[in-house]
């Protein structure tokens, strides 16, 4: 195995799209390529990918699938520079839990996405 990009169903996909653009992350790769009426598309920040796929664009494919937002679902992303990164964004998102130093002795946050579901931000060290 080489990496692991995970495919997030959403809702909005305009909206997901400028929240991750706060967090850093730019679109790399879309379907349709034109940038209008997007079903797919891929984020980048660093060396994090993620996809983003709407509902609608998996027809009667893949039922097994649930059509509902967030879910038991935590993304959990290194980063270097948290206190910086967090003092950027703190205001435009949905802030869970504050910058925190865990007993493992990472220093982490969590915010709530505009598709319910959880990203903790975390620097080890």
């Amino acid at each position: 195995m080489e990496s692991l990009a995970p495919n997030i169903f959403v809702s909005n996909m305009p909206e997901t799209i400028a929240l991750y653009k706060v967090l850093g992350f730019e679109v790399t790769m879309s379907v349709p390529d034109n940038g209008e009426d997007l079903v797919w598309v891929m984020m980048v920040n660093g060396g994090v990918t993620i996809m983003f796929q709407t509902y609608g664009s998996l027809g009667e494919t893949l039922p097994e699938i649930s059509r509902k937002d967030g879910g038991s679902l935590l993304l959990y992303i290194n980063l270097k520079g948290i206190r910086s990164f967090f003092d950027s964004i703190k205001d435009k998102v949905k802030v869970l839990n504050g910058l925190d130093v865990t007993f493992y002795g990472a220093t982490e946050f969590s915010i709530l996405d505009n598709n319910n579901y959880v990203l903790t931000f975390a620097e080890h060290g």
